[in-house]
């Protein structure tokens, strides 16, 4: 075993004095006196205390359930959507089982705060009796994950969610990976958060604590092992250090059926509390819906067959087929979620078929691996002088570290002696599909004067608004592959940050990537901030290029497009879209 001390303890966790964890956690025990789950709808009707207690005896009478995700910005139509999609499904034999709640990303601040920040696309519940409101619209489980645990408005929005009758709350993965625009504060983040879990662990009945591992570090990590590894720390530090129950979802990057199914397999054992939900594996749909009606039941096949061999408690996810292409509305999820239950019955005559051999080799060396990852990171830590028995201390550790850095000190695969890099043990499709993707995307742009950029000597600087790192990944293989100098521009970096990165680098372009409905928001402070630096240079933009406009009743978002080309920037909707700025940069240059 290797143990890595490339850090020390005074180096990763300056402050002179950090938050006490045992005061953290017996504030949360005491805040449990007046804050607990409150009956709703769905325990009522379901004669039970906690989803954990449902989800338990669903799983013994061998029933799948299934999930739904939304949230519209538009409280009322949140409201509606509980209650149509519910009565419509159920109306065709079908019922679904969980919501999961997209909250705005404004949500993460301190409600005294919110209304200052950017929003985004999902909805915003204003206080606790909005929660209330919400989720007892139909008897279905209420889910909130993204904005909750990992920000520092996790304990206040908690208490709401509880008092709600919640009891699947999350999501911890976010707290290792995102951040919150001009908030800088992360032990301040960290004490809310483990006072929330803390409160959660208090709780008279079962309190899941939800965490995506594709919000966390397995969306970016080589070595599927460091990703269930993941979920192995996060049980250790949820349950041995804060005494909560921990659930974990994944799914989003997972293309390959034996990985797929072999994850889910391992999951069940590394984290044995019921599952939370198999998020859709999302990236693969990239065309119309008709083409991604075929993606939708790829990834549903091999959930529902893991599930009938295997009860997890994990809901099955079928993500609406508009979904790379916009918010989908009610009628778009109600009929995913009629779909998913006749697939349901489909899938049950194929299961026998499978051959569980190569999954099963699969799922072998992801437990080994992923208990090799922890007992590396464990003991790596306790040499660099962190307190592994100290939560406010690993939990800080780990965010400031962030997973490549782990994954190269602590992963179980060997060191490739030409990179220096950790060579995987099982290989995420992320990374392959990333590269794949990159090759694609240069054979097209060979037909867009992609040999002229070769020499070019042009450096420009590449980020992101939000976590969403993907995006980020693929252009810079892409760029690299046409010869151009990258500069990192970070990830959900705020406007002010990447404008001095600009100013301190001597770049000829900025490229952007955004994905959750700020596009024209924040264009605008980037390019004010740039001008106040006296800086005029090419913005290119692409992803969701979209935001809900001001002051109008609608909760989808609608094309800003228009808008970001009138206010300077140069709105991309495909790779392609890049070539005539990157070539009037050539000519511009001599070359």
């Amino acid at each position: 075993m290797e143990v890595n001390l490339n850090f020390r303890k005074k180096d990763l966790l300056p402050e002179p004095e950090l938050p006490d964890v045992k005061e953290i956690i017996s504030h949360g025990r005491l805040l449990a006196n007046d804050w607990r789950v409150q009956s709703c709808e769905f325990l009522k009707a379901h004669h039970c205390g906690s989803e954990r207690e449902y989800k338990i005896r669903q799983m013994e009478r061998g029933k799948l359930m299934q999930h739904a995700h939304m949230g519209f910005r538009d409280v009322g139509k949140s409201e509606r959507a509980f209650s149509e999609i519910y009565e419509t499904v159920l109306k065709s034999g079908v019922e679904v089982d969980r919501y999961g709640i997209c909250l705005d990303w404004s949500m993460g601040f301190p409600r005294d705060i919110r209304d200052q920040q950017i929003q985004g696309t999902g909805v915003i519940l204003r206080d606790a009796e909005a929660f209330y409101r919400l989720t007892n619209q139909a008897p279905v489980a209420s889910h909130f994950g993204d904005f909750m645990l990992g920000f520092p408005a996790a304990l206040e929005n908690t208490q709401s969610a509880l008092s709600a009758g919640v009891t699947t709350i999350g999501n911890l993965g976010q707290y290792f990976t995102f951040e919150l625009p001009n908030w800088r504060d992360d032990v301040e983040t960290t004490r809310s958060t483990l006072t929330a879990i803390a409160l959660m662990a208090a709780q008279p009945v079962d309190v899941l604590i939800h965490s995506n591992l594709d919000d966390g570090f397995a969306g970016v990590l080589g070595d599927l092992c460091c990703a269930l590894g993941a979920a192995a720390v996060e049980r250790y530090l949820v349950t041995d250090l804060l005494g909560g129950k921990v659930t974990h979802c994944y799914g989003h990057h997972y293309s390959t059926p034996e990985l797929r199914y072999a994850f889910q397999l391992a999951l069940s054992e590394i984290s044995p509390q019921p599952g939370s939900m198999i998020y859709g594996n999302t990236t693969s749909y990239r065309g119309m819906p008709a083409q991604n009606y075929a993606s939708l039941s790829g990834y549903l096949m091999i959930d529902i067959a893991a599930q009938i061999r295997n009860p997890s408690g994990h809901a099955i996810n079928p993500v609406p087929v508009t979904e790379n292409q916009r918010i989908p509305d009610i009628s778009e999820i109600i009929d995913a979620q009629i779909f998913a239950a006749q697939l349901i019955d489909i899938t049950r005559g194929f299961d026998s078929i499978i051959d569980m051999g190569k999954v099963q080799e699969i799922r072998k060396k992801l437990i080994e691996g992923a208990e090799t990852f922890k007992r590396n990171l464990l003991s790596g830590f306790e040499a660099s002088g962190v307190d592994v028995s100290n939560a406010v201390e690993m939990f800080l550790a780990i965010r400031r570290l962030g997973g490549k850095k782990l994954e190269q000190w602590y992963g179980p695969g060997a060191l490739d002696p030409v990179t220096g890099l950790r060579i995987p043990v099982v290989s995420s499709d992320t990374q392959r599909e990333i590269m794949e993707a990159a090759r694609y995307h240069m054979a097209q742009l060979a037909d867009h004067g992609a040999s002229q950029l070769q020499g070019n000597k042009l450096r420009i600087v590449v980020a992101t608004t939000d976590v969403h790192e993907h995006s980020k990944l693929l252009l810079e293989q892409i760029l690299i592959g046409l010869g151009i100098d990258i500069v990192d521009g970070g990830v959900s970096v705020d406007p002010d940050d990447l404008a001095q990165i600009v100013e301190c680098s001597e770049v000829d372009a900025v490229i952007l990537s955004t994905y959750n409905g700020i596009a024209l928001s924040y264009y605008g402070q980037l390019k004010d901030e740039l001008e106040e630096r006296g800086i005029s240079l090419p913005v290119m933009i692409g992803g969701q290029l979209n935001q809900i406009p001001e002051d109008t009743d609608t909760s989808l978002p609608v094309d800003v497009s228009p808008e970001l080309k009138r206010l300077g920037a140069i709105p991309c909707r495909s790779i392609q879209d890049m070539m005539p700025c990157l070539l009037r940069l050539v000519a511009g240059n001599g070359n």
